[in-house]
């Protein structure tokens, strides 16, 4: 297809082996429209043979389609472009829904933004709905690691469309053994170097929330969309605050069907097994064929059941199952307490977390020291690699780090909805 200024995006197209007329799902991403997302979702193909024209697109400037790449830049106008552009295929019914996650959650969003009338349905999973906070900063915190993986990632497929072997070889090479021991970690030379219009230097140069951002965040690009969406986030997910995020504001304001579902799940794969756990066959990803429910309903309009069920759906670790929910809870909130002799720092059972305020031990302060020469290693959770649920005694044991404990739990304890904390620091 060509888009308004001229640029020709390529596609796969997967259909049935029917000459009858069918919806398009379509899928618009920056890394090889062959891998289709695979990586977490069924193939193409598998999608087809439920009654879909299935589109996968490289956007602008990836794969085999034409055009510069500028992250983010030209997914509104592409999107619409690409949404009027499958809708008028030969056999499809001129309604189209889009799927995918990460960037390709992204693309739905952008597409969306400018209200393409055959758009009727959305799956977005794992995205930034504010690119800010749900993205590129955590708490005003740069996150390097996955930031800067994916910025040379990006620039390593750059310099190999455009024929410069060495440069790809290099930040190839790169990839696989991030650079965090430079002089200056957050800017490595050989993206300086070789990649000198990489959207990571703006990032970097954009430490505080502010316009830049407002003009690629679909937070502030989506306020007139109203469509139904399946929002889908993994609990170990770098961007599960993003999935939230946008979950919590379309269920508040749209009138369209909104559900949620998370998983036990990293950024990639959607599997059973993450860090050190296994959560059972329970946590095996239900995506694709929700997803064909989801499509059935909205593009064919077949009753699926959908509109009866709970629309939040949360993987529940520890019991390994399934629980759902009218909305996001909210309620029943119990609040703890750091308690301590002031020793939390040199022992790991010194730190008390308590649930009254009687318990507190008064005037108590704990202090530890942060060495840059021996930091603290990320382990486990959501941030850095190894992602998910890993053994941290090793870690809790440092002489700079607090660890707070509870009483022995004599019955289960049920952990569901936001969690805060206030914290008294001085440095």
């Amino acid at each position: 297809m060509l888009t308004r200024d001229g640029v020709r995006l390529d596609a796969d197209i997967y259909r049935p082996d029917s000459g009858d007329e069918f919806p398009v799902l379509l899928m618009r991403q920056p890394y090889g429209k062959a891998i289709a997302s695979t990586v977490v979702y069924a193939h193409p193909s598998w999608y087809a043979a439920y009654g879909y024209m299935v589109v996968i697109q490289d956007v602008r400037g990836r794969g085999t389609s034409e055009g510069e790449f500028d992250l983010f830049s030209h997914e509104i106008e592409d999107g619409f472009d690409s949404v009027n552009w499958a809708a008028a295929l030969p056999g499809s019914t001129g309604d189209v829904g889009m799927y995918g996650f990460s960037y390709q959650g992204m693309t739905q969003l952008y597409a969306a933004a400018t209200r393409p009338r055959a758009l009727k349905v959305l799956c977005p999973a794992m995205v930034g709905y504010d690119l800010y906070s749900d993205w590129a900063y955590e708490g005003g915190a740069f996150c390097l690691q996955a930031n800067l993986g994916w910025a040379i990632q990006l620039a390593a497929e750059t310099a190999r469309l455009r024929g410069d072997k060495h440069a790809y070889q290099r930040l190839y090479t790169a990839s696989r053994n991030l650079p965090l021991h430079d002089q200056y970690p957050a800017r490595p030379e050989i993206l300086t170097e070789l990649a000198s219009d990489s959207f990571y230097h703006k990032w970097l140069d954009h430490p505080y929330p502010g316009e830049y951002w407002e003009q690629l965040s679909p937070k502030n690009l989506i306020k007139d969309v109203n469509l139904p969406m399946l929002h889908i986030g993994g609990w170990f997910d770098t961007f599960v605050r993003g999935t939230l995020h946008l979950y919590k504001d379309t269920a508040a304001r749209m009138t369209k069907l909104q559900h949620l579902l998370i998983g036990p799940w990293a950024h990639l794969p959607w599997g059973r097994k993450l860090g050190t756990v296994d959560y059972g066959a329970e946590a095996n990803s239900p995506v694709d064929q929700l997803q064909v429910r989801w499509f059935d309903q909205f593009l064919k309009g077949i009753d699926t059941g959908i509109l009866e069920e709970a629309p939040v759906s949360l993987f529940e670790m520890g019991s390994n199952r399934w629980r759902d929910f009218d909305a996001w809870p909210s309620n029943n909130y119990q609040s703890y307490y750091l308690a301590s002799s002031g020793l939390a720092s040199l022992r790991d059972d010194v730190g008390k977390l308590v649930t009254s305020k009687e318990q507190l031990i008064d005037n108590s302060i704990d202090i530890f020291v942060h060495d840059p020469w021996r930091p603290v290693p990320a382990l486990g959770g959501h941030g850095a690699v190894p992602l998910g649920s890993c053994d941290r005694s090793a870690i809790d044991c440092r002489t700079d780090v607090l660890t707070y404990t509870s009483q022995k739990l004599t019955e289960d304890l049920h952990l569901a909805g936001d969690v805060t904390v206030e914290i008294f620091c001085t440095a």
